[in-house]
């Protein structure tokens, strides 16, 4: 693929991969094996099936559903009928669907009829009658491919479907939060999404003879733009894991060696330390990518020691960045791969910022801001931030500095987000869960160091004069109303915090804790 070929649209994108390798194998879900033509001819009859449904253009699905060949399919439908995907989390409970619902004005949902013990027939059919968008309900189950093979064919109207979408139509709504810990829509386009993971499949050099277990969640851009959509453009092979475990990604490695090992810190933590490693031939391996949050060096050495002559890189990108944005170049020195993040990848920018948003000079520390490559335009849903896009850049909210040779050190966080296992943590939106417990009078969360996760939620709860407070009975109320990587993992129940002379509490001082 030159330059002067590259897709416009990622319906255009799988059409040029589909003509260059028909028969080749594109995934494989469930140890079920489907060739680049196959989907090709299942996402065509998915969006003729969603348009006779009444879906047009523009319309909104929302996905909750593990890594599968259905969400593929579905991304793949609407990028070809110009419909928007919103990923949604397994993992997200009523009080964040209700949000993202209403937020996003979903027109339609798929989901599975009940997953984790949570059922989602009944609590759609709720949602339904109190959205007004919310029209059309999908169900993956047993039959939902057969399904697909009856709908091949049916009669779609000029009218908008056949109209295709354009570079800059919105394609997918990824959630994120802001500085107030409320989820915000980043609006994502085929323009941003391509330019990202163009840039990176370049860097990373991705073939047809690429193979990867994709592991990271499809509703993040760690999973759809740094895993899907780049082995797409490559015509690579993805063996999709619906959640992950170190055991079950292993397992396919035994099957299948990969060419790359991706994940955040977390996953590469879990997988070294699992006894299938040693079992597990991955001769094949030529290159491992570490995003999502700072990496320590410590386990890049580690990984350094296993996989002698295999390429490390890590990847820096955001939800706004619609994926990887910065990463490790090619024969790194040894401190460049340890200490710093990388450099920008081609037809991005970078500027470290000072407090009058002038650029900074060599190893002064500011905020990295961003444009070009993969950068929206904004946020979309209700929820916004001004100051996220102001001047033609986004704010990243990170600090750091650039050296002489160009590489970017992360010095921390200008917000209190923490980042546990690879997902982003906002204390606040978990503060207000807890403070909205019986009897709580006060509530402060921070994140901590741990040596798997990378931080974890660590919450400082005072209870009201005469009553006792369980952490039990906190723990499960957290359960109940948020994600499961939301929920404290350290619970301190305090008679009192420390507070400035405002009576706002002294986050700094329990962080001084340690």
């Amino acid at each position: 693929m030159t330059p002067q070929t590259y897709p416009q649209t990622v319906a255009q994108a799988l059409a040029q991969t589909v003509a260059a390798y028909p028969d080749k194998t594109a995934y494989i879900d469930q140890g079920r094996r489907y060739s680049w033509q196959q989907v090709y001819a299942m996402a065509e009859a998915w969006a003729h099936s969603l348009f006779a449904q009444g879906l047009r253009r523009g319309d909104r699905i929302g996905i909750i559903l593990p890594n599968g060949l259905p969400w593929i399919l579905t991304y793949l439908a609407a990028a070809k009928m110009g419909a928007v995907v919103v990923g949604l989390s397994v993992r997200y409970r009523s009080s964040e669907l209700d949000f993202m619902l209403q937020d996003s004005a979903i027109n339609a949902v798929l989901a599975p009829r009940e997953m984790a013990g949570f059922d989602y027939v009944a609590y759609l059919d709720q949602a339904r009658k109190r959205f007004e968008s919310l029209q059309h309900l999908l169900w993956v189950d047993a039959g939902f491919e057969k399904r697909l093979q009856t709908t091949a064919g049916v009669s779609v109207e000029a009218a908008g479907y056949d109209v295709g979408p354009q570079p800059d139509d919105l394609l997918m709504i990824i959630y994120t939060s802001g500085t107030t810990g409320r989820p915000k829509a980043a609006g994502l386009t085929h323009r941003s999404q391509l330019g990202s993971a163009l840039a990176q499949r370049n860097h990373v050099r991705a073939s047809e003879d690429d193979w990867v277990q994709l592991a990271m969640p499809l509703n993040h851009v760690g999973g759809i733009t740094c895993g899907l959509l780049i082995m797409l453009l490559a015509g690579g092979t993805c063996e999709l894991v619906p959640m992950f475990s170190p055991e079950a990604v292993l397992q396919m490695a035994q099957r299948h060696p990969p060419t790359w090992l991706v994940g955040v810190p977390t996953m590469l933590t879990l997988l070294l330390m699992h006894p299938l490693l040693s079992e597990t031939d991955l001769s094949q391996l030529r290159l491992i990518v570490v995003g999502g949050s700072n990496v320590e060096p410590a386990l890049l050495s580690r990984i350094q020691q296993l996989f002698p002559g295999v390429a490390i890189m890590n990847l820096y990108g955001l939800s706004e960045t619609s994926g990887a944005i910065v990463m490790t170049p090619w024969q790194a020195s040894q401190e460049a791969l340890l200490q710093s993040i990388g450099k920008p990848l081609a037809g991005a920018e970078m500027r470290v910022a000072g407090l009058d948003g002038a650029a900074l000079p060599t190893g002064e520390v500011g905020e990295l801001w961003f444009r070009g490559a993969g950068v929206i335009a904004g946020y979309v849903g209700q929820q916004q931030d001004v100051n996220a896009f102001a001047g033609d850049w986004l704010h990243s909210g990170d600090l750091g500095f650039v050296d002489e040779q160009g590489l970017i050190y992360l010095k921390g966080r200008q917000k209190d987000m923490f980042i546990q296992g690879g997902f982003n943590v906002y204390p606040s939106e978990v503060e207000g869960v807890i403070a909205s417990y019986p009897g709580v009078m006060m509530v402060a969360g921070i994140g901590v160091a741990d040596p798997v996760l990378g931080e974890v939620g660590r919450y400082y709860v005072v209870g009201r004069p005469g009553v006792v407070l369980k952490e039990a009975e906190l723990l499960a109320h957290c359960c109940q109303h948020l994600a499961d990587y939301k929920v404290p993992r350290q619970l301190m129940l305090r008679a009192e915090l420390p507070l400035t002379p405002a009576g706002k509490i002294q986050k700094a001082l329990l962080r001084a804790e340690g």
